[in-house]
């Protein structure tokens, strides 16, 4: 489950991101910059307001000289904070700055912040993990640039996903995040997604937090209770026979045509070491909901594009087979999605197209949660 970290910089914020869900209330001056650090008794207050209903986090400017480092560290948690933020240095002396936070680690989750627009060296994460860090987050230095997709392909950011979760840390994303990005980055698996600038009004992070921007996020974010409620209530229905069981009729599809890569393909020798063009094809059958102008209601042509893009980046595929099987897996995974069929053609190998096309459904019991 992906969880929403709200960064707030009053009390009355981190009351507007409690009231519209928030999982993790984060204490940040976004006027200082990426990782503004709010003074200490600003934080203390924030942390008051909270009174534990859910778990704060606070930004710590990260002095050079070690020691200091520590001292940092020691008042924010003096503050009351669950976990402390910080800017992995590009110094050469990281690794002793993260050896010498490391006896922190044992009563602070510490996690550290890599920015995906400065070169962030994830060789990095398995010192973060031996010095008993609690997570590492990608974020973006410079806000007015762009947003963290722009900044780092999805198949990148599902590397650092992945990387995290065999090291033990917990996986986070911010970065001038916008309501479409949040359906396109749960696929890439973070344990958590950070905003400012979109829970605020016309996306302006220096602005206050505005409830109907907040509930929008935490509704893009589906939490496992959600799931289960909506299923279980389904499921019921259909049981007692006040609703048909969902069918064909209910549902609309969003397609990607004729989508060109160049990627290495192929079971041939002469197929390795070089990219060819393949034409991807798909089209995924949605569960229908009350159409309007709102993210909500949307299931994007994006989330289709960034699946084939984490399968290029996995490198050399001999099989068209294979590479069709894994998008059809990849869509399947939201929970709208009833069908989806995969065209898959290599373009360089004849005068026409040759591949594979296929259908797949989601399989009954992985919608169905049977009621008590």
């Amino acid at each position: 489950m992906t969880l929403m970290l709200a960064s707030v910089l009053s009390r009355e914020e981190a009351e507007i991101a409690l009231a519209h869900g928030a999982d993790i209330i984060d204490c940040k001056d976004p006027a200082r910059g990426a990782l503004g650090a709010l003074p200490l008794a600003q934080v203390a207050d924030i942390v008051a307001a909270v009174d534990g209903r859910r778990p704060v986090s606070a930004v710590v400017d990260l002095p050079h000289d070690v020691a200091h480092a520590r001292r940092a560290f020691e008042e924010a948690a003096d503050a009351g904070v669950d976990y402390v933020k910080f800017a992995l240095p590009l110094t050469p002396d990281a690794g002793e700055i993260v050896a010498a936070l490391s006896p922190l680690a044992q009563r602070l989750k510490i996690v550290a912040v890599l920015f995906a627009d400065l070169g962030p060296d994830f060789a990095s994460l398995p010192d973060l993990a031996a010095a008993g860090f609690h997570g590492a987050m990608l974020d973006t230095a410079h806000k007015g640039k762009g947003r963290l997709i722009d900044m780092m392909p999805v198949g990148a950011l599902s590397e650092f996903t992945g990387l995290c979760r065999e090291l033990n840390l917990s996986a986070g994303l911010a970065g001038a995040l916008e309501p479409p990005d949040v359906p396109r980055l749960l696929v890439t698996g973070p344990d958590v997604l950070g905003f400012r600038g979109a829970l605020c009004a016309h996306g302006d992070r220096r602005a206050g937090i505005d409830a109907g921007a907040t509930r929008l996020i935490r509704d893009l974010i589906p939490t496992r209770r959600d799931k289960i409620d909506t299923l279980a209530a389904e499921w019921a229905l259909i049981a007692r026979g006040y609703i048909e069981p969902p069918g064909l009729n209910e549902t609309d599809c969003v397609f990607l045509h004729d989508y060109v890569v160049p990627m290495e393909v192929g079971a041939y020798a002469h197929e390795y070491g070089h990219t060819q063009r393949v034409r991807f094809n798909v089209d995924a059958e949605v569960a229908r909901v009350d159409v309007t102008d709102d993210m909500r209601a949307v299931f994007s042509y994006d989330v289709i594009m960034d699946a084939i893009k984490v399968i290029l980046a996995g490198g050399h595929i001999a099989m068209v087979e294979t590479i069709a099987e894994r998008l059809a897996e990849s869509v399947l995974l939201h929970e709208r999605v009833r069908s989806v069929t995969v065209q898959v053609e290599k373009l360089d190998v004849a005068p026409g197209a040759v591949g594979v096309k296929i259908r797949r459904e989601r399989h009954p019991d992985a919608r169905r949660v049977k009621p008590n």
